[in-house]
């Protein structure tokens, strides 16, 4: 009888120490929100006008959890991620009952199917495409899907590592991003596509000019199979590369060549190249000094900016021609970038790619540069509609972020990504762990080509590359739709 009296009597002098306390704590948040004078609702509501900021924090979670529909979230839906989770957990991703696409909103792709498609002993496996005819040293491309450029830096060491070893297992290329090559890139073994961004990490020199002997040296390493210059990239077309101070580690600035824990900002263009004149120097000075095919990467604005670049290298030749185009819409993402450039600059690859592809095929170059489009295409259709425009290649990005696990927590730029994917924390980087991961890498990207390959069949062709603008119908504004090829028709006919 003694303990309970005594249990009772400390449960109540505890109950009062923690509403005093509460109080205490309340009227200390009182004086501190009617001081500040940062927040103008926390200055006339003290308090509970603290409520407004937690639940507009948590909205976002419960907006993706419990509210939002299958097809309804942005930068990507639910169905687009699952179908990836699914693809790299080697799981089917057959489904019941029905679509839940709206199948009659304007733009929707509807691919048309044959009356008689090949049978399975009809089928053909995509063969290999050569890039660089030109170079010492051509490179002969195994997969029409692979990775897009992502930095280490951006990425954490076991996603970069996971990456790799994930690409080399699937036989498809690894763009490094502009934050230069590093050992995590090399690990896994993949071909590795060196991006050569404004400040030319990785190839520079101490006054931050392109450097010939930082490039061999590049050139030299055996997974290096091409050089891409970036001009622009679709979430912030005129902008440079931003990593934040807090994710430039000792390793990171070594291999980029700047001050470990200082923001690594990127010019916002090549200081040396003011003209396409410039860029086909630079491009012919990379491809003789590596020997490895060299291409560009950019945004397009307006189509009609790029014709003199056709126009000079029909006068010069085709030999000074980049051997490759990658064409990012403006949809792209990045891990960090200013709003009004991500939401408002940058013609969709919707509308971007069919004209670029149209403008290398009037000028007769169609077997010299290859087109490799990019910019949120993840899932099998997005890849056959590239195809069917006239790409040659596709890259994602974000589409092999999903598979290593991210769950578009949108934290990329904070260095708090709770998968590990995007944090230099070590104790949140423990959750990626690469020995698993990077199989996921490889079967997304090898569920992506088999389903192409299903597409392609389905409108009657052998193998994707053979898909044409006429496969392709786009729904309309009135609810019908269009062939592709009525819309933007193609210059080659086959």
């Amino acid at each position: 009888m003694a303990f309970v009296s005594w249990f009772l009597e400390t449960l109540t002098y505890l109950f009062v120490f923690a509403v005093g306390f509460a109080v205490l704590v309340v009227i200390g948040l009182y004086i501190i929100d009617r001081r500040q004078s940062g927040d103008a609702i926390r200055r006339n509501y003290p308090v509970i006008g603290r409520f407004r900021h937690i639940f507009s924090t948590l909205g976002e979670f419960f907006r993706q959890y419990f509210f939002a529909m299958d097809r309804e979230e942005l930068p990507f839906n639910r169905a687009q991620r699952e179908w990836i989770g699914h693809s790299a957990a080697g799981k089917s991703n057959t489904i019941a009952f029905g679509s839940t696409r709206n199948l009659g909103v304007p733009g929707t792709p509807i691919f048309v199917n044959a009356a008689f498609p090949p049978l399975e002993d009809q089928f053909a496996k995509t063969a290999p495409m050569q890039i660089g005819p030109n170079a010492r040293d051509p490179y002969v491309a195994k997969s029409i899907f692979n990775l897009s450029g992502m930095s280490y830096g951006a990425l954490s060491a076991p996603a970069v590592q996971a990456l790799s070893k994930g690409s080399a297992k699937a036989g498809i290329w690894m763009n490094t991003g502009e934050g230069g090559v590093s050992p995590h890139h090399i690990a896994g073994g993949a071909d590795i596509v060196f991006q050569i961004g404004t400040a030319k990490y990785g190839v520079r020199n101490e006054n931050g000019d392109l450097c010939d002997e930082k490039l061999r040296e590049v050139a030299a390493i055996p997974q290096v199979k091409m050089f891409e210059i970036k001009l622009s990239q679709g979430a912030k077309p005129g902008k440079g590369g931003i990593l934040p101070a807090e994710k430039v580690s000792a390793e990171i600035a070594a291999i980029r060549g700047i001050k470990e824990g200082t923001p690594s900002l990127s010019p916002n263009r090549h200081a040396e190249v003011d003209t396409f004149e410039d860029l086909l120097d630079i491009m012919t000075r990379i491809r003789e000094v590596t020997g490895k095919p060299v291409g560009f990467k950019t945004v397009v604005g307006g189509i009609e900016s790029f014709r003199p670049l056709f126009e000079l290298i029909q006068e010069r030749g085709d030999e000074c021609a980049p051997d490759f185009i990658t064409v990012d819409g403006g949809e792209g993402g990045t891990g960090a970038a200013p709003m009004p450039l991500m939401d408002l600059v940058g013609l969709s690859i919707r509308e971007a790619l069919p004209l670029m592809v149209n403008l290398r095929d009037e000028f007769g170059l169609k077997d010299r540069i290859r087109v490799v489009a990019s910019g949120k295409l993840v899932n099998p259709g997005d890849v056959a509609w590239a195809l069917a425009a006239g790409a040659d290649f596709v890259a994602s990005a974000r589409g092999f972020m999903f598979s290593l696990g991210c769950i578009q927590a949108l934290k990329c730029n904070r260095n708090t990504c709770p998968t590990g994917i995007t944090t230099h924390d070590e104790g949140l980087q423990k959750g990626l762990v690469v020995e698993d991961k990077y199989v996921k890498v490889a079967k997304y990207a090898q569920s992506v080509v088999k389903e192409l390959e299903t597409i392609a069949h389905s409108v009657g062709v052998a193998e994707p590359r053979k898909m044409r603008r006429r496969h392709v119908r786009i729904v309309q504004a009135d609810g019908t739709s269009k062939p592709m090829n009525e819309i933007i028709p193609s210059l080659v006919t086959d």
